[in-house]
């Protein structure tokens, strides 16, 4: 059995060009703009409003916190002691796949359910104590946090994290890798519990705010701020803080910049006209994606901030750049789900199977006393077309097309409430609604292009001195 990527399978043709399916879903999110933009709403929020941010803390749950951190010393022990071979020890699988992608698709549906069972925060907790700093430094006062530290040690987690499972993947889901790696983050955990106590898990501690930024967008609230049904913690937005924008920005970038290194273009208009040495796969073509990835964080900050300052000076809020980024930036939560949904979805069903077996046999190794059945066994085959090409297609295209419908509809409700009048209220949606429509149009093509490609043959000669569209054929994931 074998963890099976982002490969590429049979191939499923699609009925209309590609470009019809693009301009399809830009002429969706327009009708769903005019239907919300004659809608009115409460105006009670200045547009320069600074949300009280942070991740939301909940009491510690010794029992489950305890299950958890035994589980996570288990699945390490698994990457230390048993077989290096990815597919066959089970804390690739569940780290990359359950952990990483699996539990912030199920925290946006459902909501953050995960800090009892979060095993980092739990020991966060545990170290979190005055009696304990007394007795080490002489005082029991935490130390600190620093404004202008803000969220960037977390920033830095997730963006040193996607930059494992993106571009050093074949290292990083080496078992006694991951193994060291949550190892490593689990002792950085406990001694930030330890110095900064609650501020560490509101603002440093990367796997509590990531559930939680995505738990905002969840259904039930589970203590945290916010109205309960899907998008209501969105409401009470986010800090201006720079490394807040760039934590939730990172969100978005994070699968699309996955699915841009799987585009033909990324290879044959990118890498292969690098120099040589970077041309061909190795180190320095990897730092060459890290640094691409930097960049393009860059890229779309700036241009996401234009955008937002453009609605901003249209509808005359009087707000700095990052507050006008800040006010619209809960409507790109949405996106970023439905980018890692799109983007995850055959992966997570087909290589999610690997559990079964290796429940069976974590660590890969013969010579496991616990002996279960089928499917808990090595005769179990993951099956990859269990499914048609065709439904992950047509699922894509859906949930991205009624993400950015969503993103228009929260950009709404929050320009609804900062607009002085009506009439400039709706001049201030024309720049963000340009955004969402251009942002629709390169999330579908993003999609496709590791997936189509363009048929040999036409059913008819095109007219003297015309083309005829290419017609774009998905494969599977």
């Amino acid at each position: 059995m074998r963890v099976l990527a982002h490969a590429f399978g049979k191939r499923y043709d699609l009925p209309i060009p590609l470009y019809l399916f693009v301009i399809g879903g830009a002429l969706v999110v327009l009708v769903s703009f005019a239907i919300v933009a004659g809608r009115g709403g409460a105006k009670a929020e200045p547009a320069d409003r600074d949300a009280a941010d942070g991740a939301h803390l909940r009491p510690l749950f010794p029992v489950a916190g305890v299950v958890a951190t035994l589980w996570l010393a288990f699945i390490c022990w698994c990457g230390f002691v048993g077989s290096q071979l990815t597919s066959e020890n089970i804390i690739a699988t569940w780290f990359w796949i359950v952990v990483w992608i699996a539990v912030p698709l199920s925290v946006a549906v459902v909501g953050d359910w995960t800090q009892p069972v979060n095993p980092f925060a739990f020991l966060a907790k545990l170290a979190n104590s005055g009696r304990l700093r007394q007795s080490l430094l002489g005082s029991d006062d935490v130390v600190r946090w620093p404004r202008r530290l803000g969220w960037w040690v977390a920033v830095a987690v997730f963006f040193t994290a996607a930059s494992f499972e993106l571009v050093f993947n074949l290292w990083a889901t080496t078992p006694h890798i991951t193994a060291t790696l949550l190892t490593a983050y689990a002792a950085v955990s406990l001694v930030g519990g330890f110095l900064f106590g609650d501020e560490w898990l509101r603002r440093g501690e990367m796997f509590t705010v990531l559930y939680d930024t995505w738990g905002r967008l969840g259904y039930f609230r589970f203590g945290a701020p916010g109205r309960r049904g899907f998008a209501g913690g969105l409401e009470e937005g986010f800090s201006r803080h720079p490394s807040r924008i760039a934590f939730v920005l990172l969100m978005l970038l994070n699968v699309n910049f996955d699915g841009l290194l799987a585009t033909p273009q990324w290879t044959n208009d990118v890498l292969d006209r690098l120099p040589a040495s970077y041309a061909q796969p190795g180190t320095s073509q990897r730092w060459f994606n890290v640094a691409a990835f930097l960049a393009l964080a860059v890229v779309l900050a700036l241009l996401l901030t234009g955008f937002a300052q453009g609605s901003a000076r249209a509808g005359e809020h009087r707000t700095r750049p990052s507050a006008s980024l800040t006010g619209l930036l809960p409507s790109l939560v949405p996106i970023a789900f439905g980018y890692l949904l799109a983007h995850n979805l055959e992966y997570l069903l087909v290589n999610g199977q690997l559990l079964f077996p290796l429940l069976g046999k974590p660590t890969g190794l013969d010579g496991w006393p616990i002996h279960l059945g089928y499917p808990f066994s090595d005769s179990y085959d993951p099956s990859r077309t269990f499914l048609p090409s065709a439904f992950y297609w047509y699922v894509s295209l859906v949930v991205i097309i009624a993400v950015h419908v969503y993103a228009v509809v929260i950009a709404h409700r929050h320009l609804v409430r900062v607009a002085p009048d009506e009439r400039r209220q709706r001049r201030s949606e024309y720049p963000w609604l340009v955004a969402m429509v251009g942002y629709t149009c390169l999330s579908l093509w993003l999609l496709a292009q590791p997936l189509t490609a363009v048929s040999s043959t036409t059913t008819a000669s095109p007219p003297s001195g015309a083309t005829v569209p290419a017609t774009a054929t998905v494969s599977s994931a």
